[in-house]
Formats: C-alpha cells, sequence, structure tokens
C-alpha cells in the first residue's frame, strides 16, 4: 500500500468552483479532455464514439441539479473532478504504488505505468472521480495539468490547468489554498467556500462557492417596479414607441 506524505504540504494546489456563476457550458470538459489526451498521461479514449452507445474515459464532468420550488426554482451546474484531499484514501488502497500524492504541492497523480486497473482506489473515492479507461486498462483523474501549470515554455499568465484557461463565465480558479493571502484563500473567506461532503473527512483541497440567492423581483436588482408608460408626445419610451410602430 502507499503512504501519505508524513507532513503537510506548505504548497496545496488546488481549485475553486463557483456554482453561482457556473452556467454548464462544459467548455472545461471538453477543454480539459482535449489538453490531457496530448499531454502528462496516456491519451484519454473513447471507444464506439459515433454509436448508439460512446463511451470514454473523462477527467472533468459537469452535472446538473434542478432546486427550489416555484419562483425559487433553478438549475445548479455542478462540475466534478478530482479534489486532490490531503486525507486521499485513493493513495493508500493502491496496491501498488501507482496512485501518490505529491509533497510538494499537494496533487495526487497516477504513475499509469505501476496502475493495473484494479479499480480499487475508484471504490476509495467518494466523489466519483476517477474513472477506468476501458482501452488503456489503467485509472484515470484530474492531474492540475501539471504539464502545464509549471511549463516554462508557455507564458506565466497561461500556466492555469486547461479547465480554468477555457472557462467563459470565470466559475473556475486556480491557486494555493494553503496561502491565505492567494486570490483563490480570498474567495473561499469572502464567499464561505465549502469542502465537498466534509463529514466524510477526506479534507478536499478544492473548494466550492455556494449559488447566492436568487433575485426575483426588480427591487433586487435595483430597478424601478414598474416603468415609465410609453407616450408618444415624449421621452425616450415615447420615441421607441413611435419608432416601432411605423
Amino acid at each position: 500500500m502507499t503512504s501519505l506524505p508524513q507532513q503537510r504540504a506548505e504548497k496545496r494546489l488546488g481549485l475553486v468552483i463557483d456554482l453561482d456563476t457556473c452556467v454548464g457550458c462544459h467548455a472545461c470538459v471538453v477543454n480539459c479532455k482535449e489538453w490531457n489526451t496530448g499531454g502528462y498521461p496516456a491519451p484519454l479514449s473513447d471507444l464506439n464514439a459515433y454509436g448508439a452507445n460512446p463511451s470514454g474515459a473523462w477527467l472533468n464532468r459537469v452535472h446538473a441539479f434542478e432546486t427550489g420550488d416555484g419562483d425559487e426554482g433553478r438549475t445548479v451546474y455542478f462540475p466534478k473532478s478530482c479534489l486532490h484531499c490531503e486525507n486521499a484514501h485513493c493513495v493508500t488502497v493502491c496496491p501498488t504504488g501507482a496512485s501518490y500524492k505529491r509533497e510538494e504541492d499537494g496533487i495526487v497523480l497516477v504513475e499509469e505505468d505501476k496502475c493495473i486497473g484494479c479499480g480499487l482506489c475508484a471504490w476509495a473515492c467518494p466523489y466519483g472521480a476517477r474513472e477506468l479507461d476501458g482501452k488503456e486498462g489503467v485509472m484515470k483523474k484530474c492531474t492540475l495539468c501539471i504539464d502545464r501549470i509549471y511549463n516554462d515554455n508557455i507564458p506565466e499568465g497561461e500556466r492555469v490547468p486547461a479547465c480554468v484557461a477555457t472557462c467563459p463565465a470565470n466559475a473556475r480558479h486556480f491557486g494555493d489554498l494553503a496561502d491565505p493571502h492567494s486570490e483563490v484563500s480570498h474567495l473561499v473567506a469572502a464567499r464561505g467556500g465549502v469542502d465537498l461532503m466534509p463529514e466524510m473527512g477526506y479534507h478536499p483541497t478544492n473548494k466550492y462557492l455556494p449559488p447566492r440567492p436568487g433575485k426575483r423581483n426588480a427591487a433586487d436588482v435595483g430597478a424601478p417596479e414598474r416603468l415609465e408608460e410609453a407616450k408618444p408626445e415624449g421621452g425616450f419610451l415615447g420615441w421607441v414607441d413611435k419608432m416601432l410602430s411605423r
């Protein structure tokens, strides 16, 4: 079995995901697969991609949930990938040492040459963040794009995971959650970022920012309760009414 680092990493790299601004576009999912298919691990395979029952390995998925009733109803999009837990049971159950947690930054990785595809790590993960690649026969998971974030050949501003770089809603943030002065730590403190399933005791590095209360009334956004009545004799709305009546 594999042991976790004896000391807590001074740097804990991870993601902060804003459930209030995620629009469920799946851009992060697609860019993650594109980057990682040609990156650090073996390619992420697809089986029967154009058939009736396609399947494949994905390191990031987005789920949709309906919450609330009536006017309070809303759709919450929930991105899910490896949370790079501090108490990562997926590491300690691995019989070959393929799954391990880096001491220098807390990232959890799989050394695929050692992986036998037994699936014990997937059973140990309560978040369903690991997937067996049916073609390669090894477990796959989020690497935080380790071949990108430490890559001196790309501009420093682009050294973030592919999912963060591509998010059009700026719902994904990357940084050092061990640094109380980092942008991600400030976000967590300001918005009340939470752990996923804290009762499990896995202490995930990644945090989620909860959705804000919905704004349903005009007063909630500073708008007047009633719009100005359109009058042909004057005013902006009167001009609009006149133009549209031609």
